[in-house]
């Protein structure tokens, strides 16, 4: 068996048994890391796979423009060595917290390096030229100069494509190595194996999704920007602007114009918010209900939630858009 570098240098510097043990303790042990949303998660307990598991702060079910950290949230903070989140564009209640914890790494994976970061798009109605085969280069390059002049526009949900998601992997490798040095070939050869499976699920998806991706659709809020433009789907709309505002009357009746209008096929709901919206939206029209879910509410958390995420989104704006 290969001896660690790190040991190997306590040994050649003569240190006693004790020392060594000590040292290997002390190098052996898992370090403490907290992942803000349920996908953040599922990438770094995939990288830690075999060395430990990171700790899931905010609960599937629960959204992460609305969440409120608990006691015990407070206390998992203050004994993290590294906390992995999107960063203040879409947990801004962490900004505060983080700052005020000194012993733990922020890690805001959104500036990781080789993620592609688009602009939120303004209002609640698209046009399909947007949606092109194309479109996500062109709007990284807008992005890009974006960013730079008002970085706060910036749309958060980046790990809802897969090409996005082993950036992320990669950074998290990356952070972890430098945190916790003893396993750092442990998170190299999960990270690699990782990747490889986003890229078979990216090449997956796009095959799964090409007979449906001309037809028009709603959301229920712009979340999903980054998997449209990977897989050129077709979405026209959401139903509200901001999650955690309810629309008014008005608004309500322009998505149902907008409905009729593009002949819309199906109006998702998300298990996080208020789905009779919905059913209001699509009343009298042929339109139907479907219902995606951003964070995997109903996934256990684990290494493995961030692909069946994935697979779940695909299953559903398939099933709803297939015409019967």
């Amino acid at each position: 068996m290969q001896c660690n570098p790190f040991l190997l240098k306590l040994l050649q510097k003569g240190l006693g048994i004790p020392l060594l043990l000590i040292a290997f303790a002390a190098f052996a042990a898992q370090p403490v890391v907290v992942a803000s949303i349920k996908p953040v998660h599922a990438l770094v307990a995939g990288v830690m796979l075999g060395v430990g598991e990171p700790l899931l702060l905010i609960p599937g079910g629960a959204s992460p423009h609305e969440y409120s950290l608990k006691p015990s949230d407070t206390r998992a903070l203050g004994k993290a060595q590294v906390v992995f989140w999107i960063g203040p564009d879409l947990e801004s209640f962490l900004v505060k917290p983080l700052a005020n914890v000194k012993s733990a790494r922020s890690e805001a994976l959104m500036d990781a390096p080789g993620v592609t970061v688009l602009p939120l798009r303004e209002g609640g109605a698209w046009e399909q030229h947007q949606h092109g085969h194309d479109s996500h280069d062109h709007a990284k390059r807008g992005a890009d100069k974006h960013n730079h002049d008002h970085e706060a526009s910036r749309d958060p949900h980046i790990w809802l494509d897969p090409v996005n998601a082993g950036a992320l992997v990669r950074r998290i490798v990356a952070v972890l190595g430098e945190v916790d040095p003893f396993h750092q070939a442990d998170y190299t050869r999960n990270g690699a194996a990782l990747i490889e499976r986003l890229d078979q699920l990216n090449r997956q998806l796009a095959t799964a999704l090409a007979p449906v991706k001309d037809q028009p659709y709603i959301v229920f809020h712009d979340a999903y920007q980054y998997f449209e433009q990977r897989y050129g789907l077709n979405a026209v709309g959401s139903v509200v602007l901001k999650p955690e505002q309810r629309p008014g009357a008005k608004r309500v009746a322009d998505i149902q114009a907008r409905v009729s209008d593009l002949k819309v096929l199906c109006v998702f709901s998300e298990p996080q918010f208020q789905p009779a919206l919905v059913e209001t939206i699509i009343a009298g029209s042929d339109a139907r209900r479907g219902v995606l879910d951003p964070l995997g509410a109903d996934l256990p958390a684990g290494p493995d939630a961030y692909l069946q995420l994935l697979q779940a989104l695909t299953d559903a704006v398939r099933g709803c858009l297939t015409r019967a």
